[in-house]
């Protein structure tokens, strides 16, 4: 079965139509309505997109169909191409404790603030938050691919300057904490 999955809403002719096709689709359809949506267990990790007639309040992966008629097969196309925006999307953003970093972008955002990152500050975030308390060889070898024997001052003072955007931005002075077992994301 098919992890992606189309939401019909309050669209029951849409749903009719293809349901009469849904074994040639690569993704799995429902119907749903207000009071159904609720009930329904969706598994988020599995891709999925709510397709309706009209904007429905507090509900996000909503495609509108506002151009009628439509093709079927140029339907079907705008379907998937929405499906895989949503999987790229998915799967370019992290939770960094109360922050998400876009990989794409490389940009972290907090509420309505946001910061531009370099590569490797993006790289150091990453590899700090995945495997916590992390001591500055571990960085000069995995992040900067140098040899964990060199002396540089390299990684510290990445950190102060990525510590200082942090604390400028978003008022942040405990992002990246040196503990005496290494570098750790608060």
């Amino acid at each position: 079965m098919s992890s992606k999955t189309l939401i019909i809403y309050d669209y029951q002719i849409l749903f009719e139509i293809l349901n009469e096709i849904s074994e040639s689709l690569n993704f799995k359809i429902i119907q749903s309505n207000k009071e159904e949506y609720n009930d329904l267990k969706l598994n988020f990790k599995n891709d999925h997109l709510i397709i309706s007639k009209k904007k429905i309040q507090g509900l996000n992966n909503v495609l509108i169909l506002e151009e009628k008629p439509i093709k079927l097969r140029k339907l079907l196309e705008i379907i998937n191409i929405n499906l895989l925006k949503n999987k790229f999307y998915k799967q370019s953003n992290i939770k960094i404790g109360k922050y998400s970093l876009d990989l794409n972008s490389r940009k972290i955002f907090l509420k309505d603030k946001n910061l531009d990152l370099t590569e490797r500050e993006t790289n150091l975030i990453v590899f700090i938050n995945e495997r916590k308390n992390v001591t500055i060889k571990d960085l000069q070898k995995n992040v900067w691919d140098y040899s964990p024997n060199l002396e540089t001052h390299t990684v510290e003072t990445h950190i102060y300057r990525l510590r200082k955007k942090m604390s400028e931005i978003f008022g942040d002075e405990n992002f990246i904490l040196n503990t005496q077992n290494g570098y750790t994301i608060n």
